[in-house]
């Protein structure tokens, strides 16, 4: 029997969002506190990325051996109490160090709660994933939302990630509830053979780091633009990754119904291509302004809304979505990372341009690798996503 019911697992994701939220929501106005800078806020990115890298196959061990159930329920307060870390922060390297116990913290949770709604999903042969990614972004919306609001009645962003911070990890322990334990056995994916299964998968492991590095590149540097390259103010700054998380949450929700109709090819072109466009309304926004900026982060959130789903259920009928997920998770943790880095060499609006690339790699390199009419769960059609 499934130990951590599926309405508390939808919980999980969405406070999962609101968390995340958090972090990047408030990242523009932490920067502006210490006198960061795009290098050094960078090396911060960076340090949490390899982080949480590092952590992945601890907190795989720590599932194995107790249980991913047990395991989410410690490390999902943990990371909410982390959340603190970058507020306390006086300078870069107490910083640096806050975001390495985040990132770490926040990896570990990631990863066993991906793994327990796996485990939920095979266990009851429904697709869940769609919905709980739909959900993780709604909480994303409802955090960021939530920030916008705290600033515009004058908090700090301290005060914000202290307060949050603890809410939601008083939230993670009073939904859960008591109790824990192993999750059921369940059937593994099947494993599909062929000499050119090790090169699609790592072809659709590189298509799911493209879509996080936008997704990165919203979440850490689309505030971090507004406030330093348009002028906006910092509520402002922060509703840029709101509209983000908007889009990317409606369009996941209704995302099944249209990879039913274009198949799982032709959805990932027409995402890269409405990714490409919003992207570009980015970086044409210094000569058009915020609202111009506003309305492509939101389209480039349509755009790479469905992209992993589809992509993890591609590498679920191989047999890979371990390794996929391993790729994608690692390349698009250091994505932000490698934008600071060309916006110290360049400018933040030249880095830019690298998730922008990336929307054009994924609408050119995902249809030849992807299976029309396959899904991800034994007896579930092909419009269903599994992550």
């Amino acid at each position: 029997m499934v130990s951590l019911p599926r309405r508390v697992l939808a919980v999980y994701f969405f406070l999962t969002g609101t968390l995340f939220a958090l972090w990047g929501a408030t990242l523009a106005a932490t920067d502006a506190r210490l006198g960061l800078g795009p290098g050094r806020l960078g090396t911060v990115l960076l340090a949490m990325s390899l982080a949480a890298i590092a952590t992945v196959p601890l907190a795989g061990r720590a599932a194995a051996r107790w249980g991913s159930c047990r395991t989410v329920r410690t490390a999902a307060p943990a990371a909410a109490v982390a959340m603190a870390g970058p507020a306390l922060a006086w300078d870069h390297l107490s910083l640096l160090a806050a975001a390495v116990v985040l990132g770490a913290m926040s990896g570990a949770m990631n990863v066993v709660l991906g793994l327990r709604a796996v485990e939920t999903e095979r266990a009851t042969g429904r697709p869940l994933m769609g919905r709980m990614q739909g959900l993780w972004t709604l909480g994303s919306v409802a955090g960021a939302g939530a920030v916008t609001i705290a600033f515009h009645l004058g908090a700090g962003a301290r005060a914000v990630l202290v307060a949050g911070g603890l809410l939601l990890a008083a939230l993670y322990i009073a939904v859960a509830g008591p109790g824990g334990g192993r999750a059921s056995a369940v059937a593994p994916p099947p494993v599909t053979a062929g000499t050119g299964r090790g090169v699609r998968l790592v072809v659709l492991g590189v298509i799911g780091a493209s879509a996080f590095v936008v997704e990165g590149a919203a979440a850490d540097w689309a505030g971090v633009h507004a406030a330093t390259v348009l002028g906006a103010s910092p509520a402002a700054a922060s509703l840029a990754y709101t509209v983000f998380c908007v889009a990317m949450t409606g369009v996941r929700f209704a995302g099944d119904a249209l990879r039913a109709r274009l198949g799982a090819a032709r959805t990932v072109r027409a995402a890269g291509a409405t990714a490409i466009g919003g992207l570009t309304l980015v970086l044409a926004s210094p000569a058009l302004g915020t609202p111009a900026a506003l309305i492509g982060w939101a389209v480039a959130g349509a755009g790479v809304a469905m992209v992993w789903p589809v992509v993890a259920s591609a590498a679920g009928d191989e047999g890979g979505l371990p390794r996929v997920s391993a790729i994608g998770y690692g390349g698009g943790l250091a994505g932000p990372a490698l934008i600071g880095g060309l916006a110290e060499a360049a400018t933040l609006p030249v880095a830019l341009l690298l998730p922008a690339a990336l929307a054009v790699l994924i609408a050119l390199a995902a249809p030849p690798v992807l299976r029309p009419g396959r899904s991800g769960l034994p007896g579930v059609e092909a419009a269903h996503a599994a992550v």
